[in-house]
This record gives C-alpha cells, sequence and structure tokens, in this order.
C-alpha cells in the first residue's frame, strides 16, 4: 500500500461531517481510554471461563497473549468445554476472527503507518480498536485512538486474563456465574450499532438463527462455521433481485426513457 501523506478528505471515516475540523487529542484519548478500561476488564471474565473449560494457567495467557480477540477466545474454550472437537473449535474460533482481516484493510488506509510497524499494529486490529479509530475526523486523531485503545485494552485484558485464571478456583463452579457470556455480549454491543443497512441487519439475523437451530444438531464449534453462509447467501438474493427484469419500463418504450 503506497504512503498517504495527507488526510483523505472524501466522505467516510476520515471525511464524515465535520471531518475538516480538528478534536482535541484530550478527547480522543478520553475515548479510547473508555473503550480499553470497560472492555479490558472483561478478560478477567475469560480468565476464569479458560481456567473452568480445563485450560491451564499457560495456557489461557497464552490465548490472551497471542490470539488477542475476546470473541474466538469465549467461541475456542466455550467449544472445548462443551465436549467439542479441539480442532472443529480452532476453526471455529479462526473464521469468528478473520473480521479483523477485513477491518485491517481499512485501517490500513486511515492510518497509513510505516512499513515496519505494521506487523505489530495488525495484532491489534480488533472490534475495539475499531470502534475508536474509525469515527474519528483526521488521521492523527484515528492514529491516537487506535494506539491508546489498543495499548491499554491489550495490557488490561492480559493482567485481567491472568487474575482471572489463578483466581477461578475461589469461584467454585464458574459455569453457574454465566461469565462466558461477557465477551460475547461485549462483541455483539460494538456490533449493533455498525449495521446500518437493511442488507447488513438481514446478514446478522440469518446468522443467528442459523447458529440458534443447529446448536442442538451440530458438534461444538460447528454451528459459527455454518453461520458464515448467511452472507453468501443475503448477497446472491440481494443480487438476484437487483438484476430481474424491470418492471417499470412499458411496452415499446426504450430502456432509459418513460423513466
Amino acid at each position: 500500500m503506497a504512503e498517504q501523506t495527507a488526510p483523505p478528505q472524501s466522505s467516510g471515516a476520515l471525511g464524515a461531517p465535520g471531518a475538516d475540523t480538528e478534536k482535541p487529542d484530550g478527547a480522543v484519548v478520553r475515548d479510547a481510554l473508555g473503550v480499553g478500561i470497560a472492555v479490558g476488564l472483561s478478560g478477567f471474565a475469560f480468565g476464569v471461563t479458560s481456567a473452568g473449560s480445563g485450560l491451564s494457567l499457560l495456557q489461557t495467557c497464552a490465548l490472551s497473549l497471542l490470539v488477542f480477540t475476546g470473541a474466538s477466545q469465549f467461541a475456542l474454550v466455550g467449544a472445548v468445554a462443551a465436549g467439542g472437537n479441539p480442532y472443529t473449535a480452532a476453526a471455529g474460533a479462526f473464521f469468528l476472527g478473520i473480521r479483523n482481516a477485513f477491518y485491517g484493510l481499512r485501517l490500513s488506509q486511515l492510518l497509513a503507518l510505516p512499513r515496519f510497524v505494521r506487523p505489530l499494529a495488525a495484532h491489534w486490529v480488533i472490534d475495539e480498536t475499531t470502534a475508536v479509530t474509525l469515527p474519528q475526523p483526521t488521521r492523527r486523531a484515528a492514529r491516537i485512538g487506535f494506539t491508546v485503545t489498543g495499548l491499554t485494552l491489550y495490557v488490561l485484558w492480559n493482567l485481567t486474563t491472568l487474575g482471572g485464571a489463578l483466581g477461578a478456583k475461589a469461584l467454585g463452579d464458574t459455569a453457574a456465574w454465566g461469565l462466558d457470556a461477557a465477551g460475547p455480549a461485549v462483541f455483539l454491543a460494538l456490533l449493533a450499532p455498525m449495521l446500518k443497512s437493511t442488507t447488513e441487519r438481514v446478514t446478522a439475523g440469518l446468522a443467528v438463527l442459523l447458529v440458534l437451530g443447529l446448536l442442538p444438531v451440530l458438534p461444538a464449534g460447528a454451528p459459527v462455521l455454518v453461520s458464515a453462509l448467511a452472507a453468501p447467501v443475503v448477497l446472491f438474493l440481494n443480487g438476484r433481485g437487483s438484476s430481474g427484469p424491470d418492471r417499470t419500463v412499458t411496452e415499446g418504450t426504450a430502456p432509459g426513457e418513460g423513466r
């Protein structure tokens, strides 16, 4: 990707209404810290859930350090706890986390980071950093939001994961606390405001229906894989609807006339 020397001025995240106005650095930092701290504390729930699912302290901490995408981590340990095949559980977590690659395509254009920094920054491309970065009006604000959110969340998430894993035994039956729902709840809270078009909402709704309908009949982790089919199905149906014959053209009227 070619380096960009100036923030884009077209419509979009950096060119939204008011994009040509500066946002104080302090306001960006405040917003980023709010998201980073609020979500970072939920790492405690992952640590407890992972330890309660039978993963060791080292395995639990390695997931947070190396995977660092909460929804995928919860999906993995949840599938393992339900007795699912580890390979199926890993595949489900992988496909759930692949959304971050699409986030990265957009963020790479907005941030325009130096090439040697990009491999490190890619590890922080997650729901929360994307949610904070996209609305920023300038490239400087976007970089500050991404960096502060990523750093705060990474440090807190890993510290609270360690604390949760160490304190899991003190809580007793971890399933009774319902902590495994914390990660998915955070993911849905961040995702819901981004579903603005009818196509996006229908796709999300169909994916939910597929997961709920297939949970009783497929092994743990497999419903997440199948739910990915919602996107191509909706796009196919949407394409068929838009490419159908134009019923408003009257007989004997040339295309483009009588509209």
